[in-house]
């Protein structure tokens, strides 16, 4: 059992804070900017919570965090009553924020040590940073994730996600004009689907969004909004990194369409909506 701070109670954050107390058997203590979220999840798990990052981050052993963006990062983390203020000499921090590489790198250059479906536990986690703070943090990441690999220095768990995107934007794109085209087309998509399924199309998205797609229902998983603010992360590392992503251009372009027709909450999948529309 670790002592362990969890820093940003969103629809990640809350869920695998909640794995680390009731999986892990960890002593939690959980911070957010909302305080009445603090105080659901401590009425739920029976945690502990803190009023500052700062205060939640004192004494523990890991200190995790998940939150909006690189702003909200760095102010979390390097504001005065931010976790690095508290956190004690040898505690490894571990950010789960979907932000850019640069900062990765920013709060590394801080500290000394390493960086590194929310709701069942099985998260698939890619890190960066050091080796040895990683050995220690996987053993308390694997309460909610199912896979946790070290991809390389620090930041490089942040590009990694960016290629996860990057692929999801592009399967997303394809599977909602697949749809789209067989419904216009008069095709039994239950047939159609147990059809392809079996071959090189089948795809995670294929077997779990594909009913909910045809039926205009966008109410499972991750948001437009967070989707394009991703992609924004993506685009903007390839043109430093000089990489083509044309797909990936194309299809926030598509996101930004389903925005203007209401559904910057409805999930990824809603790509199939702008199609339907005309």
């Amino acid at each position: 059992m670790a002592k362990v701070a969890f820093v940003g109670l969103g629809v990640m954050g809350y869920p695998m804070a909640g794995h680390l107390k009731a999986k892990g058997g960890h002593e939690v203590t959980v911070y957010n900017r909302t305080s009445a979220k603090a105080e659901k999840w401590v009425g739920q798990h029976r945690g502990k919570s803190a009023p500052t990052p700062r205060q939640a981050a004192e004494g523990q052993d890991f200190v995790m965090a998940c939150v909006g963006n690189d702003h909200d990062l760095r102010e979390v983390m390097l504001g005065k009553d931010g976790v690095f203020a508290g956190v004690r000499k040898g505690a490894i921090v571990v950010d789960h924020t979907t932000a850019s590489a640069e900062i990765a790198r920013e709060l590394y250059g801080e500290v000394s040590g390493g960086q590194a479906g929310a709701e069942n536990g099985v998260l698939t986690v890619m890190c960066g940073g050091d080796a040895g703070p990683f050995e220690r943090a996987e053993k308390v990441i694997a309460a909610y994730a199912r896979a946790c690999n070290l991809m390389g220095a620090s930041g490089s768990g942040q590009l990694a996600k960016m290629v996860n995107q990057i692929c999801i934007a592009g399967l997303v794109q394809g599977l909602a004009e697949g749809l789209h085209f067989a419904m216009r087309a008069g095709l039994d998509v239950e047939k159609l689907i147990a059809t392809i399924s079996k071959g090189a199309a089948q795809s995670w998205q294929m077997e779990n969004r594909y009913k909910t797609m045809v039926a205009g229902k966008f109410d499972f998983g991750f948001a437009v909004d967070w989707m394009r603010k991703d992609l924004g992360i993506c685009l903007s590392e390839a043109r430093r990194n000089g990489a083509h992503l044309p797909i990936a251009a194309l299809v926030d372009q598509f996101y930004s369409q389903v925005q203007t027709m209401g559904g910057k909450r409805w999930d990824t999948s809603s790509l199939i909506a702008l199609l339907n529309r005309h």
